[in-house]
């Protein structure tokens, strides 16, 4: 991904987005700026970022309570927003803030995984339409997905949205599995546990040595 910037001389110049950004001082001259990686950003997010979007690219300072998310505007956004918005909606709109942010990280971490769809969508959906044998219940469980309760659907909204826009990831270590307390799936025997929060319990997928 390359960003190409003209002078005012005419001149271009390219370099790395990922290593700098380039703007022009008041007398035209080249300003480079140094910016942190973006590796921790999910890839709708750099996608945004080198299509112009105008969203700040600096990392979200998250206080992970109500007052904090009434103070976000109204959410929107596109097929993945609204992907990562159901899944918020039907998976943990009954838990704090914290839990459902900590649910958005499970999602963009299997983005972020070799092993899993590389979109927000993608992850959301696998294997749906084998009944019970999705990976998020509520696609694939025969009730249809209805939206009900406004209030809440405008809060994983804003979840969602700071969470695609770059929000950093601490809560869950790295977590790309959860389940709720009330089951004991067989995975979990084996997958290293790395966080609990609300109701669920947070994994990591073991790290798979070659035999070779």
């Amino acid at each position: 991904m390359r960003i190409i910037l003209a002078a005012l001389t005419g001149l271009a110049v390219s370099v790395t987005a990922a290593q700098a950004e380039l703007s022009l001082d008041p007398m035209g001259h080249i300003v480079r700026q140094e910016q942190a990686a973006l590796g921790a950003v999910p890839r709708e997010r750099l996608k945004s970022l080198a299509s112009g979007d105008p969203a700040a690219d600096t990392p979200l300072e998250i206080d992970y309570s109500r007052t904090w998310l009434s103070t976000r505007s109204a959410a929107e956004g596109g097929e993945e927003w609204r992907c990562l918005s159901e899944a918020l909606y039907f998976e943990a709109r009954g838990e704090s803030v914290k839990g459902q942010f900590a649910v958005a990280e499970v999602i963009l971490n299997r983005v972020d995984s070799a092993i899993f769809p590389d979109s927000v969508c993608g992850v959301v959906k696998q294997g749906t339409g084998q009944r019970y044998q999705c990976q998020f219940t509520y696609t694939c469980d025969g009730q249809p997905e209805v939206i009900h309760e406004k209030t809440a659907w405008s809060q994983v909204g804003k979840v969602a949205r700071a969470m695609i826009d770059g929000a950093p990831r601490d809560l869950t270590k790295g977590a790309t599995h959860y389940h709720t307390k009330a089951v004991n799936p067989r995975w979990a025997r084996v997958y290293p546990r790395t966080a609990t929060i609300g109701v669920h319990h947070f994994y990591r997928k073991p790290t798979q040595l070659s035999s070779n």
